[in-house]
């Protein structure tokens, strides 16, 4: 069975679901969607598939903020993401989904419906007014229905869709007496429906290119919408959409100025960084107390939120050179993690109330610059009772320069590293030159340790120290046959390396696509690398050269589905 008709077959069953049995109506039955590889499609010369995307949980929520208010809870089980070439972002175009999980999608569904629909929301969420609230209102449900509905499936609903919302919220009125339960029911169906959960890009003739293919109007708006705002298209963008501005450069650009403009673009940096910077692991982190009596679960939280304010003033509010995340001492602490950092921090309220955020600057010889100090890397990236130069290293290289270490060969003995209590091995370099003369270990470890043991300095914590055991720590090394004696200047080798700015225009255009670069893209990441460096490095600029371009909007031909045979059927 294709994608098609199965989307098309669980958009019937839901609504004849609805119109048969409006009150008892589930999704148990339904068979799981599988949305198909990107990969897995023949790649076309100047362009990758369109796509069909879940929405992810932040993104379902922000939906529900936008288009009915920030007061409707959203409490419900969503779809694991899972990361891909680096970013959650991509799982979303290869995600299954699984009956149980459709059926927790039509149960929020629900509950946000009778939300909408309630006594203390219905007056400024439904643009009219039934007749009668026990009556069918065809009038006011169709008024409904156009309105939300062009938000939810971010296009106008065709004459055909509106006609099965009313319809469906007529029967259901019939049945139990009541326009805003049958209403509710109805956009029941609609929030549960694939139009709305799955993000389903829509590729067209290109006009001015004939044989090659560009997204539609809508999808155009939904891409942009998705990329710069993590959410759907506003009233501008769908208008626009509409009056065919996103056809041409000078309509598309406008909107990305707009967007890049407001302060929803600061959401999408911190989204961007959060995925790519793995702060999803933070749910995972766990510190021994007996080991670092100061780490706890507010640390953990305040860890990473002061790296994305770190990001976001240096990127986005000071306009900064990128290469600049591995050398600036400006950051925001709070009391608690100035604790940690061992810096003074003069408490912001006098009542002893919860610490708020405070700009800091450190000083020069305070052995911390760049987000390679932050907690949110040498804590995250180390073990509950102890570093690890190793797991350092490879994070380093495959969160910041795209690179791909391989994991451990299963039956790798791992005794002398553990061991910190060894006399014979004081320190993790020394447990670390021991273990790496095994063969099976000394390929990863030498493009690893030398970067790790760089910030062995910062214990498993992320507070920093001079001796392990009493023995002086070594953190000279070498990177891509530059030296460096410790982090920071280890921050500067970086800052001038190109495969660190590489890497983020990479992550960026993945994260863009919601996928993995076709090979076709190439030459378009070798340009757009070429801009970055034009423009100084500055994160705004690239994400404006991505959703400018054209090839953003370019896509392969749609795969054609199979024509069914009296033959074939038999």
């Amino acid at each position: 069975m294709t994608l098609l008709s199965k989307v098309s077959g669980t958009r019937h069953r839901l609504r004849r679901c609805l119109s048969v049995a409006a009150i008892a109506c589930v999704l148990a039955p339904l068979p799981g969607i599988t949305i198909p590889d990107a990969s897995a499609a023949d790649a076309q010369p100047a362009a990758g598939p369109a796509m069909m995307h879940l929405l992810s949980a932040q993104q379902y929520r922000q939906i529900i903020d936008d288009t009915f208010g920030p007061d409707i809870e959203v409490n419900g089980r969503f779809t694991t993401e899972t990361r891909r070439a680096g970013l959650l972002a991509i799982s979303s175009g290869v995600t299954s989904v699984t009956m149980a999980e459709m059926e927790a999608f039509d149960n929020l569904a629900r509950s946000i419906a009778a939300q909408v629909t309630d006594r203390t929301r219905r007056d400024y969420l439904i643009p009219c007014k039934p007749a009668s609230e026990r009556a069918v209102d065809d009038a006011c449900a169709a008024k409904f229905f156009e309105a939300t509905g062009r938000f939810l499936f971010r296009r106008p609903l065709t004459t055909d869709e509106v006609k099965i919302q009313v319809e469906a919220a007529a029967r259901a009125t019939e049945k139990v007496k009541n326009f805003y339960e049958g209403l509710s029911l109805s956009l029941a169906s609609m929030l549960a429906s694939p139009e709305f959960l799955f993000r389903q890009e829509i590729p067209v003739s290109d006009p001015a290119q004939p044989g090659q293919y560009v997204l539609d109007s809508y999808s155009k708006a939904s891409r942009l919408s998705f990329f710069l705002w993590n959410s759907q298209p506003d009233a501008e963008l769908l208008r626009a959409a509409q009056a065919g501005d996103l056809n041409t450069p000078a309509g598309i650009a406008k909107q990305v100025d707009r967007m890049i403009a407001s302060r929803r673009f600061e959401g999408v940096v911190r989204n961007f960084f959060s995925d790519m910077l793995r702060f999803d692991d933070f749910g995972n982190l766990q510190k021994d107390a007996t080991v670092f009596p100061k780490f706890s679960l507010t640390v953990s939280s305040d860890a990473a939120e002061q790296t994305l304010l770190t990001l976001v003033d240096l990127l986005v509010t000071q306009h900064g050179d990128y290469r600049d995340i591995f050398t600036t001492r400006r950051t925001f602490l709070t009391t608690t993690l100035a604790a940690i950092y061992g810096v003074p921090l003069v408490k912001s309220t006098p009542r002893m109330e919860p610490p708020s955020w405070q700009p800091y600057e450190y000083e020069e010889g305070n052995p911390r610059a760049g987000i390679l100090s932050h907690i949110s890397f040498t804590a995250l990236h180390s073990h509950p009772a102890r570093t690890s130069a190793t797991i350092r290293g490879k994070a380093l290289r495959e969160v910041f320069l795209c690179q791909t270490v391989p994991n451990p060969p299963a039956n790798v003995n791992f005794t002398v590293v553990q061991n910190t209590d060894n006399p014979l091995y004081k320190t993790a370099r020394e447990r670390l030159t021991a273990h790496s003369t095994n063969p099976a270990c000394a390929g990863c470890h030498k493009i690893t340790d030398p970067i790790g043991l760089s910030l062995e300095k910062f214990d498993g914590s992320g507070s920093f120290r001079n001796d392990e055991n009493g023995a002086h720590i070594d953190t000279a090394g070498a990177f891509n046959g530059k030296p460096f004696s410790n982090p920071l200047e280890l921050g500067k080798v970086l800052h001038d390396d190109p495969g660190a700015t590489d890497c983020l225009v990479t992550r960026a255009v993945s994260y863009a696509l919601g996928r993995e670069i076709a090979d076709g893209e190439k030459p378009w990441h070798t340009a757009l690398n070429k801009s970055f460096a034009d423009d100084q490095y500055r994160l705004p600029e690239l994400f404006r050269r991505i959703a400018t371009s054209p090839e953003f909007f370019r896509t392969a031909e749609p795969q054609k589905l199979p024509v069914k045979t009296a033959a074939s059927s038999n």
